[in-house]
């Protein structure tokens, strides 16, 4: 049994975020549960998002602005954690908030006996709007699919983990650790930070309750080129980890990390052709191509007959209306 009184360091990285860091910062300080230091990382910004939390800071001393040149979301986490001494570290990305009882309900799991060490607690959210104005209340509940809690390294590959940074209480031991965020990763480092986590033993826990509101919109980070380029980083860095065995019949390349990804490549290419790059073109083909190659048997054959059309963007794009009608059937072969 632990006792009452662990620790717990609010972490938010900055970046040109002046339009949410207010909202963020006072969903912060209306915690239940105070944490007891609030750290700001400014990422190299180049708006006025410092100069907003310099002001609040005025009132609210307690919390302390870092700055650091840019380096990217899973940088400026990895600072804030250097530069803080709470137990528990508690993530928080400056465009999303907390419910008033987020860190009193998170923290209650690790005040409790458990057989193995705990590495991280997460919940459900509410998704927002750009405005703030509610989307979908538990928006985790749609997704039937994804396995909560992380109980197996299969349902950790086969989907996105949906265990978002900013619903997550997480142990500064486990942390440290698995050696904190890849700092390789603008998107998708937290899926690779929490499956760390469960491959080294750490235990997680679900609630199955709203406590964090996610704001997603088209110019937040989860739409970006960024995110496109770490997915592809993300793709080889588990493709490498987690090889085809036939000799004991895991094929966890073949079976859940190509087709959870090879969908996103078909759709990137896609993306690309209405823009009318053809280096983008060039490089969602390569990207689509190399995954293909983990697919099945099947799926690598669909993407070799395809190829002299796919690596011709002109020929590609004079055939896109007739390739309307065969989406439902590639949508069922790339599953």
């Amino acid at each position: 049994m632990l006792d009452d009184h662990l620790t717990i360091t609010a972490i938010i990285p900055l970046y040109n975020g002046a339009r949410f860091i207010e909202d963020a910062l006072n969903s912060v300080l209306a915690q239940t549960r105070p944490p007891q230091e609030i750290l700001v990382v400014d990422d190299g910004s180049t708006d006025d998002g410092a100069a907003v939390v310099e002001a609040i800071i005025a009132r609210h001393p307690q919390i302390q602005l870092l700055r650091k040149p840019n380096g990217g979301q899973s940088s400026a986490r990895n600072f804030g954690a250097q530069h803080s001494t709470g137990q528990l570290i508690a993530l928080l990305d400056q465009d999303d908030m907390w419910y008033p009882h987020h860190l009193e309900r998170l923290v209650q799991p690790f005040l409790e006996s458990r057989p193995y060490p705990l590495g991280w607690v997460y919940c459900n959210l509410d998704e927002v709007d750009i405005g703030g104005q509610m989307v979908t209340r538990n928006a985790l509940r749609a997704l039937s699919y994804v396995q909560h809690p992380k109980t197996d390294l299969l349902g950790c590959l086969q989907t996105d983990m949906f265990v978002l940074p900013s619903a997550t209480l997480m142990s500064r031991e486990a942390f440290d650790a698995v050696g904190g965020f890849d700092e390789q990763l603008s998107g998708f480092e937290d899926d690779d930070l929490f499956l760390r986590m469960f491959r080294l033993g750490y235990d997680n826990v679900y609630l199955d309750e709203a406590l964090t509101k996610w704001r997603i919109f088209t110019g937040s980070s989860s739409f970006s080129a960024r995110m496109a380029r770490s997915r592809m980083v993300y793709v080889r860095k588990l493709l490498a980890a987690f090889p085809d065995q036939p000799d004991r019949e895991f094929y966890y390349s073949r079976d859940a990390i190509a087709p959870r990804f090879l969908p996103w490549m078909v759709r990137e290419y896609r993306m690309a052709l209405r823009q009318g790059d053809p280096v983008q073109v060039q490089r969602a083909f390569d990207d689509l191509w190399f995954l293909a190659q983990y697919h099945r048997p099947r799926v690598r054959g669909m993407v070799k007959l395809l190829a002299p059309v796919l690596r011709r963007p002109a020929l590609a794009r004079a055939l896109a209306p007739a390739s309307e009608s065969l989406r439902p059937m590639l949508r069922r072969l790339f599953r």
